[in-house]
């Protein structure tokens, strides 16, 4: 199956010049119907939300899929998928050096992640296994996310899905659109430091983390904010940073 062009869907989507800054992770009817406006008659399509750590970009993504799944009537026709599912073992990031930054654009396997998306765009009629992350074992979990062939909608979120930088620079062509969701800065660094501390580093280690490693890798995930189709607000007040 080839990659659906929104501009072939009859209805058309609310263009990217009018929609900039409409929207806010709360706004998951609005958001939702955006996305149902897409779909083709046949076929799948995926949907990208990007941002830095800490943005809303895994809450946005779950809360939309779990609404289109409920306004289309089944559970399969929605699926969330994270980019974090395709971190470097640990093990593996020991052996190459890596461990001290996980979360870097080269700690992940962006050839995996790429092919994955690919494969649910050219198999519609198999069942396509991917991998989840566990925050709480700090490890992907292998294939369990299933996306059957009844879903038509993928909401695929991770920090590099708009980085101009191979393989990464190939993800944007199979999106049928590309949300980037835009926090405060400080906001999201609290948000860090709260999710470093709940899965059991000091607090001292969350601020160290949240402000060089998770720092360094937001300078690069804002840097891609023009290539999104849309740009949502991850604050709690709805403002945008």
């Amino acid at each position: 199956m080839s990659h659906t062009d929104p501009h072939d869907n009859p209805t058309g989507p609310p263009s990217a010049s009018t929609a900039t800054g409409a929207f806010t992770v709360t706004d998951v009817d609005k958001l939702a119907e955006r996305v149902l406006a897409l779909i083709p008659q046949q076929g799948r399509i995926l949907v990208g939300i990007a941002g830095s750590p800490g943005a809303g970009k895994t809450t946005c993504a779950i809360a939309v899929a779990a609404r289109i799944a409920e306004l289309l009537g089944s559970a399969e026709t929605a699926v969330h998928l994270p980019m974090d599912g395709y971190h470097l073992a640990n093990a593996t990031l020991d052996r190459l050096g890596r461990r001290h930054r996980k979360g870097a654009i080269d700690t992940f396997d962006g050839w995996g992640f790429v092919a994955l998306l690919r494969r649910l765009l050219c198999e519609p009629g198999n069942i396509v296994y991917a991998p989840s992350f566990r925050r709480d074992v700090d490890e992907g979990i292998a294939a369990e996310i299933a996306v059957s062939p009844d879903t038509r909608v993928v909401i695929v979120e991770g920090n590099y899905l708009l980085a101009e930088a191979e393989p990464w620079a190939q993800i944007n062509e199979l999106l049928t659109e590309s949300w980037f969701c835009q926090t405060r800065e400080q906001e999201r660094f609290n948000r860090l430091v709260k999710r470093h501390e709940r899965y059991g580093r000091s607090r001292e280690d969350a601020r160290a983390w949240a402000q060089s490693v998770d720092g360094l890798n937001a300078q690069l995930v804002e840097a891609t904010r023009s290539r999104a189709t849309l740009i949502i607000s991850g604050s709690s007040d709805g403002e945008n940073a």
